[in-house]
């Protein structure tokens, strides 16, 4: 039986902790075809302080209810005059991102693996969120665009970081210069997708559910080497992987995952 949501109820975000350890978390304004409003962006912050914290938590689902997993940033927004008091978009207010940027990066930020479940419409700030996360999987016919250069402004919420090693370079110069509409099939194509079915939300479920029945520590270190690959030179690297499988080698979740694939049988992990 799933646990009830942990984060404050609202009308933009919810998370469904499931026995498992994975984390449903959906956008849900659904009617508004999950666009990003001052609200939204505040919520899904607060999701992810809350699954930061989370016990028992061991992968993450991310996904949109309604026709779309988000539509971008919500148009009403550029009528809105910002308060005096409001950051400047170079202050770093969370870590090294500014709020904007943190709504996308608090993903690949998380400890554990996300696998975004993509369908309908990806726009603009939509597909960075959804390119925050270590997995997507989106329906053939979605409809995705890096669409800020339409508004007159650059992609700007974490889009280049997490990009890099994705997306071919002149492709993705492509894809921003002319902001051209593409599918989710041909997401997969450029790099923007991992999968492509059409169930997205099974399919990102079954992912996750699969990665949960892993030695939860093991997974964790994973994640930090991936995070690390690109910026560390092949020293670093090397080094790095010693460090995290020395923590990880005859500890009992390690030793637990040899005698469950010996003994053919669900492994008993204890959650980090």
């Amino acid at each position: 039986m799933s646990q009830p949501a942990v984060m404050p109820a609202n009308d933009r975000v919810a998370i469904e902790l499931g026995d498992d350890g994975v984390a449903q978390v959906r956008l849900t304004r659904g009617d508004k075809m999950n666009a990003l409003d001052p609200e939204m962006f505040a919520r899904i912050i607060e999701a992810g302080s809350v699954l930061q914290k989370m016990k028992g938590l061991r992968a993450v689902v991310l996904s949109g209810e309604g026709p779309a997993f988000c539509a971008g940033l919500d148009t009403s927004s550029f009528e809105r005059t910002p308060s005096p008091d409001e950051p400047e978009l170079t202050e770093r207010t969370y870590g090294n991102s500014n709020k904007f940027q943190q709504v996308a990066m608090q993903w690949r930020k998380l400890p554990v693996p996300v696998i975004a479940a993509v369908h309908g419409v990806c726009f603009g700030g939509g597909l960075q969120i959804a390119s925050g996360a270590d997995i997507r999987v989106t329906h053939p016919d979605t409809r995705m665009a890096i669409m800020e250069l339409k508004w007159g402004l650059v992609p700007d919420m974490g889009g280049y970081a997490l990009w890099r090693g994705l997306v071919r370079d002149d492709v993705l110069r492509e894809l921003v210069y002319t902001n051209r509409e593409f599918t989710g099939e041909q997401a997969q194509e450029y790099g923007l997708a991992t999968h492509v079915d059409d169930d997205p939300l099974v399919r990102a479920t079954a992912i996750a559910s699969e990665i949960a029945s892993r030695n939860p520590h093991a997974i964790r270190a994973a994640k930090r080497l991936q995070a690390g690959m690109i910026e560390r030179d092949t020293d670093a690297i090397l080094l790095e992987e010693s460090i995290e499988q020395n923590a990880i080698m005859r500890s009992k979740n390690q030793v637990e995952a040899v005698m469950a694939g010996m003994q053919k049988r669900a492994a008993n992990f204890e959650d980090v």
